[in-house]
């Protein structure tokens, strides 16, 4: 279990520095206050600054590195993770990964990687009343796929702006999705859509 110990000129600062150095938020601690601020003899003489304990009891951080250490290990893949809170956003970066195990990581369009993101998901937000959304990535994956996906809109839409025809993309994840919409909802006569069933619903671009 993770815990430090501070000191600070009051309880209150103790614990900000301490939530700080730990990466996580007030909720999801127990502090115990060792000793209080004291000035002591005209505010000089024997002052104290306030001590405290603080211990992380709802250990997103250590919950998310656990699961994926196991889920490597089944795997056989060697990697390590890079895992940052920020407020109720636990963003996830695996590195060190060998270049052929990063595309097993991935999967197909990145079906791997964003089963695993769920799967994660629902083990950190399991019994818990606050949610915490879970971000994985992999060196960068998921920003190269939007600038991908971003280029792939703009082409298909003057395709389909010159042929009249409607273009039905490949079926993608919802965020993929929400990737082409938004890149071309304001694009000038062209309207998007999107037609089928999970997991094969697709983009349909038309111009209008």
């Amino acid at each position: 279990m993770r815990y430090v110990i501070k000191q600070s000129r009051t309880v209150e600062d103790a614990i900000k520095d301490a939530l700080l150095e730990l990466g996580v938020s007030e909720e999801d601690v127990e502090v115990e206050i060792i000793e209080e601020a004291s000035k002591g003899l005209f505010g000089l003489i024997g002052s104290k600054e306030a001590k405290v304990k603080v211990v992380v009891v709802n250990d997103s951080v250590n919950i998310a590195k656990e699961f994926l250490d196991k889920i490597f290990t089944s795997m056989t893949i060697k990697a390590d993770v890079n895992i940052r809170k920020e407020e109720d956003v636990l963003n996830i970066d695996i590195i060190n990964v060998d270049p052929a195990d990063k595309g097993i990581i991935i999967g197909k369009r990145g079906n791997t990687l964003d089963s695993i993101q769920y799967l994660l998901s629902l083990t950190i937000n399991k019994g818990s009343d606050k949610f915490i959304r879970v971000a994985l990535d992999i060196e960068e994956y998921r920003l190269k796929r939007e600038e991908t996906l971003v280029r792939l809109a703009e082409k298909m839409a003057e395709k389909a702006k010159y042929t009249k025809r409607p273009v039905k993309l490949e079926p993608m994840n919802p965020f993929e999705r929400r990737i082409i919409h938004s890149t071309l909802q304001k694009h000038n006569g062209i309207t998007t859509y999107s037609e089928g069933n999970e997991p094969f619903r697709r983009v349909v671009i038309q111009a209008k």
